[in-house]
């Protein structure tokens, strides 16, 4: 319980920002326009605000409702469906009354607030902490091959030397560049010292997607159980934290990934297990599979004797900060795809699924990381041509600026009224995915 405490009051922290700073990137080019800003809201106010206070012609405030924010600018059909004020006619200080390119960039200034904000968040988080990555020389035996990948040519034990040539310095990054970018070939070293090119089929990362090997390159760690959770098939049958996991069904298991592949590809129910416990006496187990083969353990950390640490100078932050936000926010689009798939709709999250973006323990690095990463999806979210969206706005602007007339009032209300809907459906199934896998993959 403490954990969620944790999760949850970082999520609440890092919304509250990013909500503030995306409502002044359309308050502010308003407000630069010299158009009405009637409220400026933190969370929403149905019904009621825990607080407020009205400043010249703006009434700031805190909602009850923590599912965002907003700025009610007059002259605007936006959430608040105020009908009545759209039947006057136009006042001069009315956003309904500005030149199309004005009403357009205060659209987008929400939208370019959150990149910039990531951008940034990225260029500090570099420049405070440096960065932490896995060189090929600690990779002593390699990498940990999914067997997925082993009919492309690649084989358990792999370094990566290259991806289209160019030096790989993290080499887990491979995993985000299989998944996410357009890869033509990747040099590797097998584990017996032959150099090979493998070429990339153009549909890697939807087979690697649907396969579930979303990760299929990772570190090596020792057989060593951490976690051993109470009424697991695993716990059932005597094994606890600290036992060294040395064979399955009689084969010899050196890595945690040779471990989780026997038990993976296992024909019967029970596996029989060697292993050695906290006073070093060799037992042996028979363990009986659940029907998605998870026996309820986790491996040992051992990452720090793979990572080495990179400090950089400002100017080099900059550099790495600008380059880390542009690749995020491409790679969130990329893997968009995925949502329009069976197992990728599965899988879409809502508050939950983004709460737990956050480590367990409070750690400032992680938290500025996991709100630069949420600014940036907050940032593509909100500029999808949606009505009630920011992008939705937008494509009624553009199609006026290119029509050379604005379209109907009735039109865009209708519009607001649909996107609402949608909006609200799309929330209500997430956080609907969210409850379901709590309650079910435990």
């Amino acid at each position: 319980m403490e954990t969620f405490w944790i999760k949850a009051a970082q999520l609440l922290l890092s919304l509250s920002i990013l909500v503030v700073l995306h409502e002044l990137g359309h308050f502010i080019p308003a407000k630069i326009f010299k158009t009405k800003v009637e409220k400026f809201y933190l969370f929403f106010d149905v019904k009621f605000s825990l607080f407020k206070k009205k400043i010249g012609e703006t009434v700031y405030g805190i909602g009850w409702l923590p599912l965002g924010g907003y700025v009610k600018i007059a002259g605007m059909i936006d959430e608040s469906m105020d009908k009545e004020q759209m039947k006057q006619p136009p006042k001069p200080w009315e956003f309904r009354s500005k030149p199309a390119w004005q009403r357009l960039i205060i659209m987008v200034g929400g939208v370019t607030v959150n990149i910039i904000v990531g951008i940034i968040i990225y260029i500090m988080v570099t420049f405070v902490y440096g960065t932490d990555f896995v060189p090929k020389e600690n990779l002593d035996n390699g990498l940990a091959v999914n067997e997925t990948l082993f009919e492309y040519g690649f084989q358990d034990g792999d370094v990566i030397l290259s991806i289209d040539g160019e030096p790989l310095e993290n080499q887990l990054e491979v995993n985000k560049q299989l998944m996410l970018r357009d890869v033509e070939s990747i040099t590797v070293r097998h584990i017996d010292g032959t150099k090979e090119q493998i070429s990339i089929p153009e549909d890697i990362g939807t087979t690697l997607f649907k396969s579930g090997a979303m990760f299929p390159f990772g570190l090596k760690y020792d057989p060593i159980i951490d976690t051993v959770l109470v009424d697991q098939p695993a716990y059932k049958a005597g094994l606890r934290k600290g036992d060294i996991i040395l064979t399955v069904d009689g084969q010899k298991t050196p890595f945690w990934s040779d471990f989780t592949k026997a038990v993976s590809t296992s024909q019967t129910n029970t596996i029989n297990v060697t292993y050695l416990n906290s006073s070093n006496i060799e037992n042996t187990a028979a363990i009986e599979l659940n029907e998605d083969k998870k026996i309820g353990v986790a491996v040992k950390n051992q990452a720090e004797k793979y990572f080495e640490h990179k400090n950089y100078s400002f100017a080099e932050s900059l550099s790495f900060g600008f380059s880390y936000g542009y690749w995020t926010l491409s790679d969130y689009v990329s893997q968009f795809k995925y949502v329009f798939t069976k197992e990728g709709a599965s899988q879409v999250g809502g508050f939950g699924a983004i709460g737990n973006l956050f480590p367990p323990a409070w750690d400032w690095q992680a938290f500025w990381m996991t709100t630069a990463l949420i600014s940036i999806i907050l940032a593509f979210m909100n500029i999808l041509p949606i009505p009630a969206l920011d992008g939705g706005h937008v494509v009624f602007l553009l199609y006026e600026m290119v029509s050379g007339r604005k379209p109907n009032e009735k039109v865009l209300e209708y519009a607001q009224l649909v996107g609402f809907v949608l909006l609200i459906a799309l929330v209500l199934y997430a956080n609907g995915n969210d409850l379901y896998r709590y309650i079910f993959d435990k």
